[in-house]
Order: C-alpha cells, then sequence, then structure tokens
C-alpha cells in the first residue's frame, strides 16, 4: 500500500482498489437565488447577490478536484466567488445560510475562502511562517503537464482557463496559463481538493488556474465525508462544473 506522502492515483496499482469517482454534479439542496440547470452542471444566482450557496452532490474523493469555471460576472457588488468544503451534509441543513461566510461556517466542521491568491496559507506546526506565504511559482512550472499536490498527481489541462475563440484568444489563454489574470476573472477556472495526511486528518487545497494556492486548512476529518462548498456570491453570477480526470501516479523519484 502506498504511504500517505508516496504519490499515488485513485485505484492505483498497489494500493487498494477504488472505483472511478462520478462526475462532479451540484447538489439539489443549494441557497434560495441559485437555480441549477437539468444536467446539474451550472449553477446562476438569479437575483440579489446572496444566498448563493451550493455544494457537491456527492462527497469528494482523496485528491478529486471539484473544478468549477465562472461563466458569467455581474457588475454593481464587492465581493467574489467563495470555496471550500465541509463535513455537513448539505441533505440535514433545515435552511441553506444566506452566506457560506461567516454563516455556513459557523455551523462547524466548514471551511471555506473568498478567492484570492493571497489567502491564509497555514504552516505546519515548527515549521517557519514562511511557509504560510502564497506561493510564487516561476512561469515554467506553471505550463508543466502535471499539477503535484502532497500525494497526488492531476493533468493540468482541465485546471486552467480558456478564453472563447476569437482574434485574440492566444494571447488570452497564455494569460490564463501563466496565472496573471485575477483569479476571479471571467473563465477562470477554481478547484478544491482536500490531500489525507498518516494522522488521520486531510489538508485542504485550492487551485487557481492549474496553480496550487497551498493548504489553506489543516486537520480536516479525512474519515468523513466531505462536500464541495461553492458560494457564487456577490459579482460572481454563474458558474460551471468542469469535469477533471482522475489522479495518475507520479514517476518514483
Amino acid at each position: 500500500m502506498a504511504a500517505a506522502s508516496d504519490p499515488v492515483e485513485l485505484g492505483a496499482p498497489g494500493g487498494p482498489a477504488r472505483p472511478e469517482p462520478p462526475p462532479t454534479r451540484f447538489h439539489s439542496v443549494h441557497g434560495a437565488n441559485i437555480r441549477v440547470d437539468p444536467s446539474g452542471t451550472r449553477a446562476t444566482r438569479v437575483e440579489s447577490f446572496a444566498h448563493g450557496v451550493c455544494f457537491s452532490r456527492e462527497p469528494l474523493a482523496p485528491g478529486q478536484v471539484f473544478l468549477v469555471e465562472i461563466e458569467e460576472k455581474e457588475l454593481g457588488w464587492c465581493g467574489h466567488l467563495r470555496l471550500g468544503l465541509t463535513a455537513l451534509d448539505p441533505a440535514s441543513l433545515a435552511a441553506v445560510p444566506e452566506f457560506s461566510l461567516p454563516d455556513l461556517v459557523s455551523l462547524g466542521h466548514t471551511w471555506v475562502f473568498a478567492i484570492t491568491r493571497h489567502h491564509n496559507r497555514v504552516p505546519r506546526e515548527g515549521r517557519p511562517e514562511a511557509e504560510a506565504l502564497a506561493p510564487s511559482c516561476p512561469p515554467a512550472l506553471l505550463v508543466e503537464p502535471h499539477l503535484c499536490i502532497e500525494q497526488f498527481r492531476i493533468p493540468r489541462d482541465r485546471l486552467v482557463g480558456r478564453s472563447r475563440p476569437g482574434l485574440y484568444s492566444h494571447l488570452l489563454d497564455q494569460l490564463y496559463e501563466l496565472n496573471m489574470l485575477p483569479p476571479t476573472a471571467r473563465r477562470s477556472r477554481l478547484g478544491v481538493l482536500f490531500c489525507p495526511r498518516p494522522d488521520g486528518t486531510a489538508d485542504m487545497h485550492i487551485v487557481i488556474n492549474g496553480e496550487d494556492m497551498g493548504p489553506s486548512a489543516r486537520g480536516l476529518p479525512a474519515a468523513q465525508p466531505l462536500y464541495a462548498v461553492v458560494d457564487v456570491f456577490a459579482s460572481t453570477k454563474s458558474v460551471r462544473l468542469v469535469q477533471c480526470r482522475p489522479c495518475r501516479p507520479c514517476a518514483a523519484s
């Protein structure tokens, strides 16, 4: 069996066989202002700036990326998409809170962040606080074919936003690939996943256009079902799910 610190694949040879996770979909439980399309892959806030909290239909598997692309923006509001995980079963909620921050988080067992390249990174115990600084990856690293996050290796091609075909699309695509656009720009792709640790806990990671923002929360209960949380808040009006290929095994170093 692969150790928790070794790169693994969902159901990789040499490890415990796991069925491939089902395609990601939005849960039927969501905020009052959200409309989910019949396919379950697009969530749109139809009025106001709040009541836009959404959940994944199924708990995530370890290393599975719940990936959304920002489809529509709405001018006139202050604030952007929020993303995270919860150990609360959406179906058990008496009512979906108006906001993910602070309302849903205050219910406990929930970890949500506003999307920014400067959100909290949590250093490990005994490590210098410099570890908590936002990562600064050389541009060359952002065009590598795979993104390695702790023990998982994830194909990068689906993680990076794409512009709509047009005269300047080749220039815009390069800006997405180098992650030089604002993280909540239209067509940006944002993902969340968790990585189990040997002590039975998990780290939560947020990915922005193929760049790992580092562990934003530690100590999540890895043995409990963890659902993705997407708050379609304020200037973010609509998001769609992007299916991300399962993790692949890393070559031994």
